[in-house]
């Protein structure tokens, strides 16, 4: 042993120590990764989810069509916002798209529209004729209002209407048609899941109707990033109790399961409530108002998760808060279009179709969530990790509404 080489040495100093400095060094190395590391690596994440959250939310646009024979008169309102994205509006690049820029670009507008929807009249083709440009303001912003009107060779017995504006830029963008035929109103989604649909004008199944808005139900809630992150703010805690000052894991998979109920049938209670008296216009609320409360919802319940100040009875604060979010579900409803006739099948149909979305968030979180509730993994990365980063994306949105400004680029 006295005569060992410089490498042999190295080689026995590290089989002795190895062994009895790793205990020691391995789990404060951990820790400074977690300290230190790990809230830089969620700042930047959680930046980053917010600008992706801002950049893919969904668009809307505006279709009204109503068929007088073989003439349908028809209104278009599309967001600047979008146009500007897809043919630029902005001439000057300052920010601000004035009535000048707009006009300017009106014949472009036109065109860019106008290629992106055909409608037929029993499968001949119609001819769209543009008319006057106006300007107006939805919940979300500035639009322009295209009014226009197509030829058809016959009065339409079946219109069928394709939709393809803005396919190739934003995947999830909608047109929400609101169509008059006959003396009955109707409303459909054309996206890209639906772009090309056929109407009878003289029948109105009110079974398809119910499918079509419990379906906007549904499609509303999984790309509503605001509504995600809340109802997920609330599932995170679900499989642990607050005890010691600190979280553990659920014995039993019946305990998270009936505060995972509780929690969402008291959300869908309350967003129940709010929608259907928004929607009947019983009570109205300024959407920027609603829209802000919505954001300071998803920090507050995100900042539970970190300090909790309700560790029971969650099911009160998301009833609380659900009340508010109905109303933001309610402006998504009216702006689709509440026909008369079957007033109370599209609330059901909606809500139902929300309820559905919210229980398939819940099937694929919660069985996931148990099963690693026990380890540091969901305790402190995904937990807090997560609540970290959703308390920072809704910090983000209060400002942006609450103060009508835009700190993301979309």
């Amino acid at each position: 042993m006295s005569r060992l080489h410089r490498g042999q040495r190295i080689t026995w100093l590290a089989s002795r120590l190895v062994p009895r400095l790793a205990p020691r060094l391995v789990p404060r190395l951990l820790t400074n990764v977690l300290t230190h590391v790990l809230p830089s690596l969620l700042l930047c994440l959680g930046l980053a989810f917010a600008g992706a959250a801002m950049a893919h939310k969904a668009s809307d646009s505006y279709l009204s069509l109503q068929v007088n024979g073989a003439s349908i008169d028809g209104q278009w309102d599309i967001a600047l916002r979008d146009l500007d994205f897809a043919i630029g509006l902005d001439g000057n690049d300052d920010g601000d798209i004035t009535w000048a820029e707009l006009r300017a670009k009106h014949a472009d507008i036109v065109a860019y529209a106008s290629s992106r929807l055909k409608l037929e009249a029993d499968g001949a083709a119609c001819t769209i004729g543009a008319g006057q440009q106006l300007v107006d303001n939805h919940t979300d912003g500035a639009y322009s209002v295209l009014r226009f009107t197509a030829t058809c060779p016959r009065a339409p017995a079946r219109l069928k209407v394709d939709y393809r504006l803005f396919a190739d830029l934003d995947p999830q963008h909608r047109g929400l048609l609101k169509l008059q035929a006959e003396g009955l109103a109707r409303s459909a989604v054309l996206g890209p899941a639906a772009a090309s649909q056929e109407f009878e004008l003289k029948q109105l199944s009110w079974f398809a109707q119910f499918v079509a808005y419990a379906g906007e139900g549904v499609w509303h809630i999984w790309i509503g990033f605001d509504h995600i992150l809340f109802l997920l703010s609330l599932l995170l805690p679900a499989v642990l109790l607050w005890q010691q000052g600190r979280w553990q894991a659920a014995d039993r998979f019946g305990q998270a399961f009936w505060e995972v109920a509780k929690v969402v049938t008291a959300f869908t209670l309350a967003h129940s409530i709010t929608l259907t008296l928004a929607s009947l216009g019983i009570v109205s609320l300024p959407s920027r108002w609603v829209e802000s409360a919505i954001a300071l919802s998803v920090l507050l319940a995100a900042l539970n998760n970190l300090r909790p100040l309700f560790q029971r009875r969650r099911w009160t604060v998301a009833f609380g808060f659900g009340l508010i979010h109905g109303f933001g579900f309610a402006s998504v409803l009216t702006e689709l279009g509440l026909p008369k006739d079957t007033l109370a099948l599209a609330l059901v149909g909606f809500n139902l179709g929300v309820e559905g979305g919210q229980l398939a968030i819940v099937a694929a979180f919660l069985p996931l969530a148990y099963g690693l509730r026990r380890g540091w993994i969901y305790q402190r990365l995904i937990l807090r990790g997560g609540s970290m980063m959703i308390a920072m994306i809704s910090a983000v949105w209060l400002v942006e509404r609450a103060f009508d400004l835009k700190l993301m680029p979309i």
